[in-house]
């Protein structure tokens, strides 16, 4: 049962089956909220704050605005809305059709507790992971700029790089596979393959490799026949099937077991595949792009990823750079996050200032764009100003970040008080010593603490601060008392140069 109550909205005209299955998604720990036909449905949620409703379930045939027409109005109204189709068994192939142009995924009645929850809670996981597994298509017409539209920003060499890959192979049905760290864009690059190619009105479906269960992943791609194991109460169509004339996104794929890459390799050469439990052979017209943050030659040597599949996938490689080898991206990163969240928080920042842009500039960015993300929708969120500052960034993210640590040499000082014998303070401890010189009362030693960490980082203000373990502003303030007055280039602290050890 869910910790957090999500919100699912049933629609459905039939009051008994809206009451059975609204009990049974109760007992299984969800938040109902039940209307008898896809025009009441919409006009609730398009009343209701965007976010308000974690999963639609609705059925395919109703009065006024059937499941259908539904689906279409809230792919406009909210894209990362998972909609759920209920369907007898003489409508599955309106609802698999249903899922290639947009829908989550279907239930089949009569439906089965277990089938439910599953479904219902990978919507809800893939919704709060990374929106929509199978995202709605443009309507027809050439896109001029696909990897625009499809959210890429930068100019470095290196993007522009890839952006004239982009260009070159988005039309044909080459297999392409897209290395780089995670966090760095690989979707938004397969994304903008799927809209330059003339597949773009048809399905662009993803599936994260990551996520799924070991013995699930064959059942996920390929799908399963009635009774092919335990829990497969009815037939279900695979990401191929709903793929059909469109394009495959397998995120992840060096997470596929050995066993099932056999199987995937001549889907890829062949084209054809068997359902799991099945004996008919299916046959499909896909143009498949892979994922991967792992070196999958290593994979290889480790035994791990099967060398033909390998060649097969890597038929055009596309390497994808870490934020960290793009800082030149990284102002109009910014700058379109900043937009983006604004929009969505109903904010009115304007930017970075120089410096909070300069100390980002300094920032590793382990998580990539990623990371980058987030952090700008954080700041917006808690702005203040119209501008955001170094100060109003997290520590990790100010100042001088990944300077190198200083040597053993350089990292202590003697420093004594009259009377007092000699203290040896190492950089790293300057944070705790001055808590204790507060604590004390002693500004003696307090000010030769900060005279110190001034010393030892050639007067930087950012990094004294951190090595004092209080904020920049603390900091300036102190230094205000102290007559220590800061330079305008952070060359260091004018005043009174600090006094020898004794």
């Amino acid at each position: 049962m869910s910790q957090v109550q999500h919100r699912i909205l049933l629609v459905d005209d039939e009051p008994n089956l809206r009451k059975v299955l609204g009990a049974l998604l109760k007992q299984l720990g969800f938040e109902v909220h039940a209307e008898n036909d896809g025009a009441a449905a919409l006009a609730r949620v398009r009343a209701a704050p965007p976010g308000t409703f974690d999963v639609v379930i609705t059925d395919l045939r109703m009065p006024n605005l059937d499941g259908m027409g539904l689906l279409k109005a809230l792919q406009v109204h909210e894209p990362g809305l998972p909609v759920i189709l209920l369907t007898a068994h003489g409508s599955i192939d309106s609802a698999v059709e249903a899922v290639k142009l947009g829908a989550f995924d279907y239930l089949e009645k009569p439906f089965d507790k277990d089938q439910i929850h599953q479904i219902v809670q990978k919507a809800i996981t893939t919704r709060e992971r990374s929106g929509p597994s199978i995202q709605p298509s443009p309507p027809p017409g050439e896109i001029a700029d696909p990897c625009a539209a499809a959210g890429m920003v930068g100019r470095s060499p290196s993007m522009q790089a890839i952006r004239e890959i982009v260009g070159t192979v988005a039309a044909s049905p080459s297999t392409v596979l897209i290395a780089g760290e995670s966090g760095t864009g690989k979707e938004l690059v397969a994304r903008a393959l799927h809209l330059g190619s003339s597949r773009r009105s048809q399905p662009f479906i993803k599936v994260n490799c990551a996520a799924i269960p070991g013995g699930l992943v064959e059942s996920e791609l390929f799908g399963h026949e009635r009774g092919a194991f335990t829990g497969a109460v009815s037939s279900r169509a695979g990401r191929f099937e709903l793929a059909d004339g469109g394009t495959l996104f397998l995120d992840e794929v060096s997470e596929i077991p050995k066993e099932i890459q056999v199987k995937l390799l001549r889907a890829i050469q062949e084209s054809e595949f068997e359902r799991v439990g099945g004996v008919k052979t299916l046959h499909v017209n896909v143009r498949l792009i892979a994922a991967t943050n792992r070196n999958l030659e290593e994979l290889i040597r480790e035994g791990q990823f099967r060398e033909d599949l390998y060649y097969r996938l890597n038929v055009v490689p596309i390497h994808l750079p870490a934020l960290r080898e793009r800082l030149e991206d990284l102002p109009f990163l910014v700058s379109h996050f900043v937009q983006r969240c604004n929009e969505r928080l109903g904010k009115t920042v304007q930017g970075l200032t120089p410096a909070a842009l300069a100390a980002l500039e300094r920032y590793p960015w382990p998580g990539n764009i990623r990371e980058l993300e987030n952090l700008m929708e954080r700041m917006v969120l808690f702005a203040s100003g119209p501008l955001i500052d170094e100060d109003d960034l997290p520590d990790a993210y100010a100042g001088e970040a990944g300077a190198s640590a200083p040597s053993a040499a350089e990292s202590s000082t003697r420093l004594s008080e009259p009377g007092d014998r000699q203290i040896r303070l190492p950089l790293s401890s300057l944070g705790q010593d001055l808590k204790e010189a507060v604590k004390a009362g002693s500004r003696l030693v307090e000010e030769a603490l900060i005279r110190e960490a001034l010393a030892k980082t050639d007067g930087n203000v950012t990094r004294s601060a951190r090595a004092l373990g209080i904020s920049r502003r603390s900091l300036q303030s102190k230094m205000k008392e102290l007559g220590l007055r800061e330079s305008p280039d952070e060359g260091g602290p004018k005043g009174p140069p600090p006094q020898p050890a004794s």
